[in-house]
Parts: C-alpha cells; structure tokens; sequence
C-alpha cells in the first residue's frame, strides 16, 4: 500500500516537473519570440534603455543642472549665469538622443529601420546644437551693448534677431540633408515663391528699408517722444522690422508703418536741449513808459538770475516791448529752462507766471484784457448852428 503511494506521488513529481519544463519552453518561446523581426527580450531592454535615459533626463534638469547654476552664481559675470539659462532646455534633449541611440544599439536593427533610427539620432543631435546655438544669442547680445554707443539699442535688437533667424536656416538645411532632401531644389523653389510674394509684398519690402533707414539715421529710438504731423504723437515702444509700435499719451497703441516714419518730417521731442517759453503778456494802455520799463526790467532779472533758466549765450533770451495791440500793450517773453521733463517744466512755467502777476502789481499796473470804449460827443444847438431861410426873397411877379 505504501509503496503504490509512494510511486503515484513519484509520478505526479514527473508529471508536474514536465508540465513545468512545458511551460518554461512556452515563456523562452515567447521571449524568444520576435515582433516585427525583434526579439521580446530585445525590446524590454531597449525600452528599460529608454526609460532610463528618460530619468537621466529628469536628473540633469534638476541636479547637474542645478549644480552648475550655484556655480556660476558665484562668478562676477552675469554672461555665464544667462548662457546657462539658455541652454537648459536644450541640454536637457541630449540625454534623450543618447537613449534612441542605445535603445536602437540593443535593437540591433538592420537595414532601412536601422537607417532611419541613425538619421532620428542625428536628428536629434542637430536640434540640441542649432537650438541651444538660437537661446544663446539673447545673452550673447548684451556683449554687442558697447556697439550701442556707435549704432542704437535697436539696431542690436536687429542684428539678435538676424543671428536668430540665421542659426534656424542652418538648423533647417542640416535636418533636411540628414534626411537625404536635396537642398537646392527646395531653395529653387523657395526663391520662386519668394518673387510672387515679392511682387505682392511691396510695402512689406518698404517698411523693412525704412526701419532700416530710421534705425540708421539714428531718428529715434525706443522710449523717445516723437510727433509726426497728422499721423501720430507718443513715446517710441518698439521699432520692429515693418512697423513701429507708439504709445500715445492717451495710452492708446499705435502701429506706424515704417515707410511712413522714413518719408514724413519727425519730430523728437526728446532729443531737446532745452524747452522753450514763449509768452506775449498785455498791458494797460494807462501804463507809463517807467512802469513798463520797470516790469520789463522785473521779468529779464528774475530769468537771468534763477537756474532753472538757460542764459545766454547758451540759448537766446529775450524780453522786449513787443507791439501795440487793439487793448494792450504787448511784452513778449523768450527763454528757455534747463530741464526738458515736461512735468517739471510746468511747475516752473507756473512759477513764473505767479512772478510775473507780482511784477506788473508792484509796478502798479495791470494786464489788460479785450475791451472796447465807446466815446459819445454831445453838442448844444448853438454850437451846431441853424440855419434860417433868407428874409425878403424877391419875388417873381
């Protein structure tokens, strides 16, 4: 009995050990088994590869990188700090051109999949050169501050975009001959387009020349105070290649094109020295000559001895009896202040109207104002006189 036990309990020991063995050939068929001609177990690693290239992203974003900002934070230079910044991003896109390059090594891919992985792979390495070559121009640009000096903050602006523009072509002429596009041909037929949109993109063309003239001539730069007569009065916000943003004082945007800045007379209030007063103050006929020598003598003292105004003969000054008006006596008044901020300007332009009120009152005069006299004579009838008729008329009889 026990023996019968003992071997029904051996033979299920075999047959359990065969139904495993049968199974483990199931799973190795399985891992062995390929999908679209790569093994599973090519494939798990390959994904493992991936997926640890993808934590090795995550790091270098926020421990390597991390790293090399304290460092650079340490440095007297504020460049290295802004470099750093900008190639952030496309650092962080390195370690994944790394993990599709040893993923496709542990696919062992042959022929045009093999192809195609190399050309992503170089792909993806033009991006991270050509993209971080792009971010690195914004802080690279404050080197080309000292040429502000010689050309304006604008035309640096210009050239950072050009640079921009430039490093995207390349980028883009690199990937299309990674992929085998021939580049000729699609330059070909770019320059074809670019006539028929030239031919309808006329003023385009003549804003981008007359931005470059303004930015030459050196007419205006951002933040300045221009006028151009029946177009628009503000502060320059930005000069872009066809237009020109303006601020109006009523805060309203306005976009000027830059043909019209170029072509039309502009003026920059900013670029003033100084700002001018220009007065023509009346007064009473009833005042004599000394007391109008007296106020005219007043007003040239006070501005020749107060420093908020130029003197000559840095600027003209003037203050003269100026004309005999219908109900007045005109002096006029031309001086200039040292300050060109409009706000100060008017505390002083109301200080010198309080003087000037003193002036004329101490003198014991007084500004006159429109006015008309009215004079009626009145005569007696004998003065008038009356005439009588004749006394005997001869008569015709």
């Amino acid at each position: 009995m026990l023996s019968r036990i003992s071997r029904q309990a051996s033979n299920q020991e075999k047959t359990a050990m065969t139904n495993l063995a049968a199974f483990w050939e199931q799973v190795v068929a399985v891992w062995q088994m390929s999908v679209l001609g790569v093994s599973i177990n090519r494939l798990i690693i390959a994904a493992g590869i991936f997926i640890f290239f993808l934590l090795v992203r995550r790091l270098i974003a926020h421990f390597i990188i991390g790293a090399l900002k304290r460092v650079v934070t340490r440095t007297k230079t504020e460049i290295d700090d802004l470099v750093l910044d900008a190639l952030e991003q496309p650092l962080t896109l390195a370690p994944i051109a790394l993990g599709v390059f040893l993923t496709a090594q542990a696919l062992a891919l042959e022929g045009a999949g093999a192809d195609a992985v190399t050309k992503l792979v170089q792909t993806l390495v033009a991006i991270c050169i050509f993209w971080g070559l792009y971010r690195v121009v914004t802080p690279f640009s404050y080197l080309l501050r000292p040429l502000e000096r010689a050309f304006t903050p604008t035309l640096v602006e210009w050239i950072s975009k050009a640079l921009k523009a430039f490093f995207t072509f390349l980028g883009a002429i690199a990937i299309l001959t990674i992929w085998g596009i021939p580049v000729m041909p699609v330059l070909a037929s770019f320059s074809l387009l670019s006539v028929a949109i030239a031919l309808g993109a006329q003023d385009f063309f003549k804003n981008l020349i007359g931005g470059a003239l303004v930015i030459a001539e050196k007419r205006f730069t951002r933040g300045d105070w221009i006028l151009v007569d029946g177009v628009v009065e503000g502060t320059v916000e930005r000069i872009n290649f066809r237009s020109t943003t303006v601020r109006r004082f009523d805060k309203a945007l306005v976009n000027v094109p830059n043909a019209k800045l170029s072509d039309s007379a502009v003026t920059n209030f900013s670029k003033m020295t100084h700002r001018r007063i220009y007065w023509k103050i009346g007064i009473e006929y009833r005042a004599s000559v000394d007391q109008l020598r007296e106020i005219r003598n007043g007003i040239e003292e006070y501005i020749l001895g107060s420093d908020e105004f130029a003197h000559p003969p840095e600027v003209s000054t003037f203050v003269r009896i100026d004309s005999f008006n219908e109900s007045s006596i005109d002096i006029m008044i031309y001086c200039f202040t040292r300050t060109t901020d409009w706000g100060v300007w008017l505390e002083i332009k109301e200080r010198f109207a309080y003087k000037i009120k003193t002036i004329v009152e101490e003198a014991g005069s007084g500004f006159a104002f429109p006015s008309q006299s009215i004079y009626i004579e009145q005569t007696s009838i004998e003065a008038a006189g009356v005439i009588s008729p004749p006394g005997d008329m001869p008569s015709n009889n």
